[in-house]
C-alpha cells in the first residue's frame, strides 16, 4: 500500500508536472484589454503607487500573496535536501493556502543556507508579498531569520513548523483537557525536541497556563547544569523559566524524565519511547507523538500502555496535530487586517479558536482535534486574529 501511494504521488506529480500555476485575474482578449492591463493604462497605478507607497494593496495581488520560502535545509522528514529537491514540498504549501483560505501563495528555494544571505534576500523581494511563511528551514537558524525578519520587515511574517505546530497542539492539549475534566495548570508535560517547533510549544505551553514543561534533546535532559552547552533558543528556555530543570534524576534519559508525569509531546525522532515508559507515566497520560513519518511511539503500543488520549502528525490515525489548521486561516486573518506582526497573543487566540470548534458534548478520546477539512476552522482563526489586530 506504501509503495502504490508513493508510485500514484509520483505519476500525478509527473502528469501535472508540478501543482501549482498562475491564472491571470483579467482577460487579454483584444487591443483595449492590451491597453487596460498593460501599457499604456498601467502606468496609471504604477504612478498612484508612486505617489502613494500604501496603494500597492489597493492596485495589485500584494494583500493576497504570500511568499513560501525555504532553504531546503530541514524538509519535513527528509533533512537537508537542498533547494531543488525542496519545491514538491513548497508547491504543495502554496496549494493548502489557497485550497484552505483562498490566499496566494508563491514558493521560492533559496540556493543558499547563509542566514545573512537569506535575510537580505527576503527583504529585497519583500515588496511582492503580502506575508512571508517560512519553511523547513533549519534550527537554530529559523529563529535567527524569523526574529530579524519580523523586526526589518513591514508585512507578517511566521514560521510554521514553529509556531504552526505549537499552535495546532495546544489545541489539541485544551480539548484534552476539557474531555478528561484536567487542568492545564496541573499537568507535568515532557517535551521531546527543544529545536524550532519544540522551543515553540514550550512558550505558548505557558502562555496557555501550564506551569511545568520539562525538556529532553539529543543531549538528554535540559538541565540548568548544561547550560553553556545549549543553543541561544534553550538558554533562553531556561533563562525565561519556562523549561523547567528538574531536580533528583537517577539517570540523565528520556525514561527517567518521564515518570509519573501526565503528557509527553514529542517532535523528535521515530522510536524513542517504549511501552514501558508510557507505563511509567501518570494514569491516563496524553501523548502527542508527532515525529513524522513515523512517530515516537505508535499509537497501537501508546494506547496498550495506558495512554488516554493519543495524537500524531499522521492522516491516516485519528487526532492529526496537523499544521494546515493554522496557517492558512492565521495569513487570511493577518491579510485581510492588514497587521505588520503575527504576536504571541494571536497564536494563543488562534490555538484556542481551533479547539472550540469542537463542542464539549462532541468531545472523544478520538476527536480532539477537527479535521483539516472543516471548512469552520480557517475562518474560526482569521477571525480571532482580526479581532487581536483590533484590540
Amino acid at each position: 500500500m506504501k509503495k502504490d501511494f508513493k508510485k500514484r504521488s509520483l505519476e500525478m506529480h509527473l502528469i501535472n508536472k508540478g501543482k501549482i500555476s498562475v491564472e491571470s485575474k483579467v482577460k487579454i482578449e483584444n487591443s483595449d484589454d492590451l491597453s487596460l492591463a498593460y501599457s499604456p493604462g498601467v502606468a496609471e497605478p504604477c504612478l498612484r503607487i508612486k505617489d502613494n507607497e500604501s496603494d500597492i494593496y489597493k492596485y495589485t495581488s500584494k494583500g493576497n500573496m504570500v511568499a513560501v520560502i525555504t532553504d531546503g535545509s530541514a524538509v519535513l522528514g527528509l533533512g537537508n535536501i537542498g533547494a531543488a529537491a525542496s519545491l514538491p514540498v513548497m508547491e504543495g504549501k502554496a496549494i493548502l493556502f489557497k485550497e484552505f483560505a483562498g490566499v496566494d501563495a508563491f514558493p521560492i528555494c533559496l540556493k543558499t543556507q547563509d542566514t545573512e544571505e537569506i535575510i537580505n534576500i527576503i527583504k529585497n523581494i519583500s515588496t511582492s508579498f503580502g506575508g512571508i511563511n517560512l519553511e523547513d528551514i533549519s534550527s537554530p537558524k529559523c529563529v535567527t531569520i524569523e526574529r530579524r525578519l519580523k523586526e526589518e520587515l513591514d508585512i507578517p511574517v511566521f514560521h510554521d513548523d514553529q509556531h504552526g505546530t505549537a499552535i495546532v497542539s495546544t489545541a489539541a492539549l485544551i480539548n484534552a483537557c476539557r474531555f478528561t475534566g484536567k487542568s492545564l495548570e496541573d499537568l507535568e508535560v515532557v517535551l521531546s525536541g527543544t529545536g524550532a517547533a519544540g522551543s515553540s510549544i514550550a512558550r505558548i505551553l505557558k502562555d496557555v497556563g501550564v506551569k511545568h514543561v520539562y525538556g529532553y534533546n539529543m543531549s538528554g535532559v535540559v538541565l540548568n547544569s548544561k547550560y553553556d552547552s545549549y543553543s541561544f533558543v534553550v538558554k533562553e528556555l531556561l533563562d525565561e523559566n519556562i523549561l523547567s530543570s528538574p531536580s533528583n534524576l537517577k539517570s540523565d534519559s528520556l525514561e527517567e524524565l518521564m515518570k509519573n508525569k501526565d503528557v509527553f509531546i514529542g517532535v523528535s525522532a521515530k522510536g524513542l519511547v517504549s511501552k514501558e515508559m508510557i507505563e511509567s507515566m501518570n494514569k491516563d497520560p496524553f501523548v502527542f507523538a508527532m515525529a513524522n513519518p513515523d512517530p515516537e511511539i505508535s499509537p497501537e503500543d501508546a494506547i496498550d500502555a495506558g495512554a488516554y488520549i493519543v495524537g500524531t502528525g499522521r492522516s491516516d490515525y485519528p487526532n492529526q496535530i496537523n499544521n494546515v489548521l493554522a496557517f492558512p486561516g492565521i495569513f487570511r486573518g493577518a491579510l485581510d487586517s492588514r497587521t505588520k506582526k503575527i504576536t504571541d497573543s494571536m497564536k494563543l487566540s488562534a490555538a484556542k479558536a481551533i479547539a472550540y470548534i469542537i463542542e464539549d458534548n462532541e468531545l472523544s478520546r478520538d476527536y480532539i482535534v477537527p479535521s483539516p477539512f472543516d471548512k469552520r476552522v480557517s475562518k474560526a482563526v482569521s477571525e480571532e486574529i482580526i479581532k487581536e489586530v483590533k484590540l
